[in-house]
C-alpha cells in the first residue's frame, strides 16, 4: 500500500491547507468550498500521473498530432455531504468520470461511542476501473473502510482504488493500513495529525468540514 502525504514537501497546496485550518477564514463558507475544491483539483491531477495512457491520432487543423489519451476508466466517489467539493474539484480534471455517493453517519451511544451507518449508495460497476474515493477527514478511518467494503461487494472488484482525505489522524491512517488490502490501494493526504480526541475529532484539525462548507447540522 503507497501512501502520500502532501505536507512533507512544500508547495501552494500547503498553503491552500492553511486556510482551511484558519478559523477566520473559515468564517467565509464560500471560500472553505473554494478551498477544498482546489485542494480536490490538486490531488487528481497528481494522481493522474499514477494513470494508464494510450497514444491517439488527434486530427487538427493542420494535420495529425499523436497524442496520449487516458486509458483508464474513472470512478469518483464521495462521502455526502462534506465531501461535495473536493469531490467536484477532482470532476474538473477527470471531466468524463463517472460518479458514486455514499450517504454514512455517525450513530451515537453511550459515552461517545459510535457506530458507522451507511444509508444510501449510488454507483456505477466498479469492476475493473480505477475508483477514487475521497472524504475531507479521515477521523478512525471506519467511514471509509465500510464504504469500500460496501462498494467493492456491491459494485465489483475495482483495478486501483485512490483514497483521498486532505487531513487524517495517525489513528485513522493506522486502521486503514490494517483493515485495507496491501496491494490495489493507494493513499493520499494532505496531512496526518497526531490526535484524535475521546469524540474521534482530529486534533488540530480544523473542525467540521460539512458544517464548515453547508452551515451546521
Amino acid at each position: 500500500m503507497l501512501t502520500h502525504i502532501f505536507a512533507e514537501k512544500d508547495s501552494l497546496f500547503n498553503v491552500v491547507l492553511a486556510e482551511m485550518r484558519d478559523i477566520e477564514i473559515q468564517k467565509d463558507p464560500m471560500r472553505f468550498r473554494f478551498n477544498l475544491n482546489r485542494l480536490g483539483f490538486m490531488f487528481a491531477y497528481e494522481i493522474g500521473k499514477t494513470l494508464s495512457y494510450r497514444e491517439k491520432e488527434v486530427q487538427t487543423p493542420l494535420g495529425i498530432s499523436n497524442c496520449m489519451v487516458l486509458e483508464d476508466e474513472i470512478v469518483l466517489a464521495t462521502v455526502l455531504r462534506a465531501g461535495l467539493p473536493l469531490h467536484d474539484g477532482m470532476l474538473q480534471v477527470f471531466d468524463r468520470a463517472q460518479n458514486a455517493f455514499i450517504a454514512a453517519y455517525r450513530k451515537y451511544g453511550r459515552d461517545y461511542k459510535f457506530t458507522i451507518q451507511l444509508e444510501y449508495m449510488a454507483s456505477p460497476s466498479l469492476e475493473g476501473k480505477v475508483l477514487i474515493l475521497s472524504d475531507p477527514m479521515l477521523a478512525t478511518g471506519s467511514t471509509i473502510f465500510l464504504t469500500y467494503q460496501e462498494m467493492v461487494q456491491k459494485k465489483g472488484a475495482p483495478k486501483h482504488c485512490h483514497i483521498v482525505s486532505p487531513i487524517a489522524s495517525r489513528e485513522g491512517y493506522e486502521y486503514l493500513c490494517r483493515k485495507l488490502p496491501q496491494k490495489g490501494i493507494t493513499l493520499w493526504f494532505g496531512a496526518i495529525d497526531e490526535e484524535l480526541t475521546t469524540k474521534s475529532y482530529i486534533v488540530p484539525g480544523l473542525g467540521d468540514a460539512g458544517d464548515l462548507a453547508y452551515g451546521e447540522k
